[in-house]
């Protein structure tokens, strides 16, 4: 052991212990397991606690240990004589005095505590500290408790199952008050799911007692034992779950847990369609989900079937166009593992028109005749609209005879005409096609005057499935497709989760070539959804490759490959044929013989979402298997980010003075990021402008100014552009200036998707 520890440690010699920190980490790491261990012997004499002069030696001591461990890097040498201290506190008093002063074996076990657990990352460390660290969650110290379920909380995100043997003892803190610890059990549940299921009841009792983040955690921990199909837990769910639907924050969460115990105990829910419909009628944008859990209790029997189709039929109807595809596959779904109910011309209704609402009426119309199975295979009115025409929405007649097949499960837009325009749109749910595995349904709508004729012959064709066999024409694309369909399939489900599919993409002429502009929203449009009537816009000028990903997603929705003739190829090929270049290959040919597209390609369209900021307002989720906003991925955020009038984010950012970039002038300043403003507290300086409030919704656009730093870019400053101002903002550092970023935004984000809702309210 280094002298100057010999010297304090053996004599406890106060006056010399701050010469600790004179030395050199290097200087006295070797001696650092050997002083824990005096330290030790001095910390468990009778004494101990009414010697003044030892507690400060020893505070001193465990202080210079600490720092000199975190510097040197070497808590996996000397963390076992680090946790044997630790414990040893466990053997005294740990409950603060009545002045709310920590005793002193309390003070050892909060800096050894800090110093061991923000080492979570390491497996080995954590495995000697786990089994001691739980035990401190029932020794009277509040403090103490706070701080370690928050650290147990990062050891959860890395080593859950380094604290499933604990997982009683968790739960029993939980219960005692310690909430904060309600975040560790999603990820232990799966190690230890019956100490948890034991105790549910008593979870669940503890919501309304709950803040908004623990409620969330509550819920999280229920969506992850719902995917176990424990019938006890479902039991025990379903009420529970159905009791707190009314509450808006958690809406979604909940019916995500109810669509996740749908598929496979529908049953269960049986006795809940009428809450779940009453819900559905009042909110609309949960028709989605509401149509999911209806399509899952329809497929129990015949009799539930009959019972769920009126609502869903009823729905198709009222619904604005994105959920009409929703509801059909749910309609045909069950209408097709019960023939008897539509009987044989179920095809028919299905193709008959572009009207949903006229589709509800013949679905109506049936349903109501099958009520009374007369056996006829046709009904009276039925039969009536088929043989004399039926009106559609815009009041047109169609006569039986000329009747378009073009209503399908690919759900195509009618052919609009007198606009120079051309668009790919995507609808996206979480929908399934026949037995494909499709997480999105799609739609494709082109818009031009001047249509290529073969795409005009080939618009109102029916879907892949029910078009004549490509083999008969021996089409190249078909038998390519053929071929290579599981890598396509698989290759669309990777590339899906890093680059998003753009729900409309319209190709329109520059200056130099043509450019795509790409609109995304978010495919769950939850209750504080940043885009679910607005969009996110972005201009590339390389759209080849965004139409070569729509190509393979396209592909991806369908069980069989698609033809040159299929109507989703002939426009995404009319797509190419606007941005294709005198002598470059044609559609059919490009994806041919070059499938997927290039790396380089790939790398530029993901850097070019990073630059405009994309994943600051959208990320992929993997359990709903499609890319969703910032609010619907992080909906325990929500309530901080709507709470009238508390800050998303506050801080110090420095302003520049001047716009020219030679002229380094700025000026620092308070902000406070709120509602729909970036504020800034004002100062007394005379040459303080006196400028407005930023209105986030009047924000065009948010732009990186980034340094770089060998293999990536880091965020440096950045500039807020409005309609006639330029603002540049400088953070401290990187890592403020994401926060920043990511906040402002999102903030962006919000305050344009609320004036789209409060303009489409008006309007």
């Amino acid at each position: 052991m280094h002298q100057l520890f010999r010297l304090v440690l053996g004599q406890k010699n106060l006056s010399r212990a701050g010469d600790l920190f004179s030395l050199d980490d290097s200087e006295i790491e070797d001696s650092l397991t050997e002083a824990l261990e005096q330290i030790k012997i001095i910390s468990s004499s009778s004494d101990y606690q009414t010697n003044s002069n030892d507690q400060a030696v020893v505070e001193i001591c465990v202080t210079r240990i600490t720092t000199a461990i975190r510097e040197t890097e070497s808590i996996e040498r000397h963390a076992k004589a680090l946790v044997g201290l630790w414990d040893s506190c466990l053997e005294h008093n740990l409950r603060p005095s009545g002045k709310d002063e920590d005793t002193p074996h309390a003070k050892i076990a909060s800096d050894i505590m800090s110093c061991i657990l923000q080492n979570y990352n390491r497996p080995p460390v954590m495995a000697l500290a786990i089994p001691i660290a739980v035990k401190f969650l029932h020794r009277g110290n509040k403090e103490l408790c706070r701080n370690m379920s928050n650290y147990l909380s990062l050891v959860a995100i890395t080593k859950a199952d380094l604290l499933a043997d604990h997982t009683e003892v968790i739960v029993k803190s939980i219960l005692q008050g310690n909430a904060m610890l309600l975040r560790v059990l999603p990820a232990v549940y799966e190690k230890q799911p019956q100490a948890i299921n034991r105790r549910l009841t008593e979870l669940l009792a503890l919501m309304s007692r709950l803040e908004q983040p623990e409620q969330y955690h509550l819920l999280r921990l229920l969506h992850v034992a719902a995917k176990t199909k424990q019938p006890e837990m479902v039991q025990k769910c379903i009420p529970f779950l159905i009791g707190h639907l009314q509450d808006s924050t958690h809406t979604d969460v909940i019916l995500s847990i109810l669509t996740e115990i749908a598929g496979y105990a529908p049953e269960a829910l049986n006795s809940s369609l009428p809450v779940l419909k009453e819900m559905a009628e009042r909110r609309p944008y949960l028709i989605g989900q509401m149509a999911r859990i209806y399509g899952a209790v329809g497929h129990v029997d015949e009799e539930r079937a009959r019972s769920c189709l009126p609502f869903l039929v009823s729905q198709l109807a009222n619904m604005e166009h994105s959920f009409h595809h929703i509801l059909l596959l749910e309609i045909k779904s069950i209408t097709d593992a019960f023939s008897s109910i539509l009987g044989p011309q179920s095809r028919d209704i299905f193709r008959m028109s572009n009207s949903f609402t006229a589709i509800a009426k013949l679905l109506t119309q049936q349903l109501e005749t099958a009520k009374a199975r007369s056996g006829r295979s046709k009904s009276l009115a039925l039969h009536t609209v088929l043989t004399k025409g039926m009106n559609s929405d815009d009041g047109e007649v169609v006569e039986s005879g000329d009747t378009p097949a073009s209503i399908s499960l690919s759900d195509l837009d009618p052919l609009s005409q007198g606009n120079d325009k051309w668009s790919f749109k995507a609808d996206a749910d979480g929908s399934q096609l026949g037995n494909s595995s499709v997480s999105h349904s799609s739609s494709i709508h082109i818009e031009s005057e001047n249509l290529p004729e073969l795409v005009k012959e080939n618009y109102r064709e029916e879907t892949p499935e029910a078009t004549t066999s490509p083999v008969e024409y021996q089409d190249k694309l078909y038998l390519h497709l053929k071929e290579n369909l599981s890598k396509v399939k698989a290759y669309a489900v990777e590339i899906g989760k890093k680059i998003p599919v753009p729900d409309q993409c319209t190709i329109e002429d520059s200056v130099r070539s043509c450019v795509a502009k790409l609109f995304f929203t978010c495919s769950l449009k939850g209750h504080y959804c940043l885009y679910s009537k607005s969009s996110f816009i972005l201009i590339s000028q390389e759209p080849q490759p965004w139409i070569q990903i729509m190509f393979l997603f396209q592909q991806s929705l369908f069980p069989e490959p698609l033809s040159i003739q299929s109507r989703s190829v002939q426009l995404l090929r009319a797509l190419w044929e606007k941005t294709q270049a005198e002598g470059a290959h044609s559609f059919e040919t490009a994806m041919m013989e070059s499938t997927f597209p290039q790396q380089k390609a790939l790398d530029q369209v993901q850097l070019h979402l990073e630059e405009v900021r994309f994943f600051d307002v959208f990320g992929f989720s993997e359990a709903a298997g499609a890319w969703q906003c910032f609010m619907c991925n992080n909906p325990e955020k929500a309530s901080v980010v709507n709470q009238d009038g508390q800050p998303l984010i506050e801080g110090k950012l420095k302003e520049k003075q001047v716009r020219w970039k030679f002229i380094k002038r700025w000026k620092t300043r308070y902000f406070t990021l709120a509602g729909n403003q970036l504020l800034f507290q004002k100062g007394k300086s005379k040459d303080d402008p006196d400028d407005s409030p930023i209105e986030l919704s009047k924000v065009q656009s948010v732009k990186v100014v980034a340094r770089k730093r060998r293999d990536r870019s880091l965020p440096r400053a950045f500039e807020i552009f409005t309609d006639n101002k330029t603002y540049v903002f400088k953070a401290k550092d990187e890592k403020n200036a994401e926060e920043w970023l990511q906040c402002i935004n999102v903030a962006v984000a919000q305050a344009k998707e609320r004036e789209s809702r409060e303009v489409t309210t008006y309007l």
